[in-house]
C-alpha cells in the first residue's frame, strides 16, 4: 500500500528552520576549504558547553556515537550493568549492549513517561556501572533523585538529552545535570546540523579527555589543535619529529565537520526562540484539546522547562477510538502523520533474544498501547495548528 502524503507539513520530518544566516555560514566555511574538524567545531563546542553550564563540549557525528563515547568514558564493559528506560530510540540501549554490558530496563513514570527513580532504585546492584536516563520528549527526568542514588555508589549518570536541547530542571540546563550529557542535532530535533550531528557535554576533565581521544582514533600528536590529545613531551620528546603520531587505544572517527558546526552555531543562537515557538504551539494544543473524554494531555512538572521536541497524548479506554484506529484515521483521512514514540526496547526482537520479556516494565507496556505523538515543529502555521485541533476533536 502506498502511504499518503502528510498535509501542512504535519509529520515528524524536519524539526527546525534554516535561513539566510545558515546559508552564509556554510559559504564562509566552503571559502575556507571546508575543514573536517576545525575552528568552527571548536567554537561550537565552547559555546554549546557554556549554554548548558558545562565546562567541556565535544561535537560528534550523532547522539548515538556520543552515547557510545559516554559509555567508554564511564568504563562500561562486560560484566557491568547499565540501567535505562525502555522508552527511547533504540540507540540508548544499543550503546550499552555494544560494550558487552547488560542492559537493565527500569520502568517509567505514568505521567511524564520518563525513567522512574523508584524503579531504578529497585534495579541497582553491585554490578551497576551507570544510569542512563532519557529526557523523553523534551522534559527532564527527576535528576536529583537519580543522582542521589548514583553518587554514593560511584555510579556514573549519563543524560540522554537527544530531545532536550534547552530544557531545564529546577533552573539548571539539560547537559549539566549528570556526569555526561549527550545531545542530538538530527534533522528532526529542536536544533539541527545538516541532517546529522550531536554534542557531548561534561565538566569532568578525565571523562572529556577520554571521549576526545576515542572520538579521534585514540591519536596523540605534538600539535593537537583541539582534535586530538597531545603527546606528553616529558615522556616522548619531540626533537625534530613534529610529524610523529601515537595511538594508545582502539578508537573511532566520530568527528563533526566545520560546515555542520557553522550551522550549529547559528542554530544555537536561535534555539531559545525555536523552543519558545514549540512551547507556544504545545500551549495551543493543550488549551483547545482539554476536556476531551479519554484523551490525556502531556503532564509538565512545575520545576521543569519542557521544550516539546514531541507532543504526546495518551489515548485512554474512554476515548472514542483505540490508539491504532485513532492514528490510522488521522493519517489516512486527515493527512496528519502522527507517530508512536517509541517501541518499548525490551520487547523488540533483538532484546527478546537477550532474555527480555513482557512484564519487565508493566507501566511502559501499558502506556505503549496509549501514547500517540502529535506533529509539532516551529514551521507549523496557525492554519495547520487549528486543523490538527479540529481533526482530533472531530474524531473524538
Amino acid at each position: 500500500m502506498k502511504l499518503p502524503k502528510a498535509d501542512f507539513e504535519l509529520e515528524f520530518s524536519h524539526g527546525s528552520i534554516y535561513g539566510e544566516e545558515e546559508k552564509e555560514a556554510v559559504l564562509q566555511v566552503m571559502e575556507a576549504s571546508a575543514p573536517s574538524c576545525g575552528p568552527k567545531v571548536k567554537k561550537f563546542e565552547e559555546e554549546f558547553a557554556a549554554y548548558c553550564d558545562a565546562i567541556y563540549g565535544l561535537a560528534v557525528t550523532s547522539a548515538t556515537t556520543g552515547l557510545e563515547l559516554a559509555m567508554i568514558a564511564a568504563d562500561v564493559g562486560p560484566g557491568d550493568e547499565v540501567i535505562t528506560t525502555p522508552l527511547s530510540w533504540i540507540s540508548t540501549a544499543n550503546v550499552i549492549a555494544a560494550r558487552g554490558a547488560k542492559v537493565v530496563f527500569a520502568d517509567v513514570d505514568p505521567l511524564t513517561l520518563n525513567l522512574d527513580a523508584a524503579s531504578v532504585a529497585e534495579k541497582v546492584t553491585e554490578k551497576t556501572k551507570a544510569i542512563l536516563p532519557v529526557h523523553l520528549y523534551g522534559q527532564c527526568c527527576d535528576m536529583d533523585a537519580l543522582n542521589e542514588l548514583a553518587r554514593p555508589r560511584g555510579i556514573a549518570v549519563v543524560e540522554d538529552a537527544a530531545h532536550a536541547a534547552g530544557a531545564e530542571y529546577r533552573g539548571r540546563k539539560a547537559g549539566s545535570l549528570g556526569d555526561i550529557g549527550v545531545f542530538s542535532f538530527h534533522q528532526q530535533k529542536n536544533m539541527v546540523t545538516l541532517g546529522e550531528g550531536g554534542m557531548v557535554t561534561t565538566s569532568n576533565k578525565v571523562f572529556y579527555e577520554r571521549m576526545l581521544s576515542y572520538r579521534s582514533l585514540c591519536c596523540r600528536t605534538y600539535d593537537p589543535k583541539g582534535k586530538y590529545l597531545a603527546i606528553d613531551e616529558s615522556v616522548i620528546p619531540m626533537g625534530k619529529r613534529y610529524w610523529y603520531l601515537e595511538f594508545d587505544g582502539i578508537g573511532f572517527n566520530y568527528r563533526m565537520t566545520d560546515i555542520q558546526a557553522a550551522v550549529g552555531l547559528v542554530q544555537l543562537g536561535r534555539l531559545d526562540s525555536l523552543n519558545a515557538r514549540r512551547i507556544e504551539i504545545a500551549g495551543k494544543y493543550t488549551e483547545k484539546l482539554a476536556g476531551i473524554p479519554g484523551l490525556q494531555l502531556p503532564h509538565v512538572e512545575r520545576d521543569r522547562k519542557h521544550v516539546f521536541h514531541i507532543y504526546t497524548v495518551l489515548v485512554k479506554p474512554e476515548f472514542a477510538l483505540n490508539k491504532e484506529d485513532f492514528m490510522w484515521e488521522l493519517y489516512t483521512k486527515k493527512g496528519i502523520k502522527v507517530w508512536s514514540h517509541y517501541m518499548p526496547m525490551h520487547l523488540t526482537e533483538v532484546y527478546r533474544k537477550l532474555g527480555h520479556r513482557e512484564g519487565e516494565c508493566p507501566v511502559a507496556e501499558e502506556l505503549f498501547n496509549q501514547y500517540v505523538s502529535i506533529p509539532i515543529h516551529p514551521r507549523l502555521t496557525e492554519e495547520a495548528i487549528q486543523y490538527v485541533i479540529h481533526s482530533i476533536r472531530e474524531l473524538a
